[in-house]
């Protein structure tokens, strides 16, 4: 892979970090990168290591994982603000990164993670694909990214 393609892969990755609550689909964020949808998915796939659909879906459960734990907005709410349509997907998918309910989460002890800075406790927490499951969400990266 060149460097160009390289530093557009970079910048719809920073979109999609940037504006992972809205409905971002595999068409658009390809359009961006300059590429086909097919090239684009197996390029950032061989770039980071996960496909473009993967990594909205990490961003958007990682965001509702802070939201969950410090705020006190009802799971619906946040569901709705990290950018899914669905209770139900939510909660598959934040169920099938995190290991518990949304539910769940929210309800667990995260005093460990108070005054320790935004940064760490965002690495320390970021949600990964558990061994063995794949969602049929996963099946979408067709386009169907929202």
């Amino acid at each position: 892979m060149d460097r160009e393609d390289l530093v557009r892969l970079r910048r719809v990755r920073d979109l999609i970090d940037r504006e992972y609550a809205e409905p971002l689909d595999v068409p658009r964020l390809a359009r961006e990168a300059l590429m086909s949808v097919g090239h684009f998915q197996r390029s950032f796939k061989e770039a980071f290591g996960e496909t473009p659909y993967s990594w909205l879906m990490t961003r958007r459960v990682e965001r509702a994982m802070a939201l969950l734990r410090f705020g006190d907005q009802s799971v619906t709410d946040v569901c709705m603000a990290v950018g899914f349509t669905s209770l139900g997907s939510f909660s598959a998918r934040f169920t099938e990164l995190v290991g518990q309910t949304p539910s769940d989460y929210r309800a667990s002890n995260h005093d460990q993670l108070v005054g320790i800075p935004g940064c760490y406790v965002k690495h320390a927490t970021r949600p990964t694909r558990r061994e063995g499951t794949r969602s049929g969400s996963e099946k979408r990266d067709d386009g169907g990214a929202s």
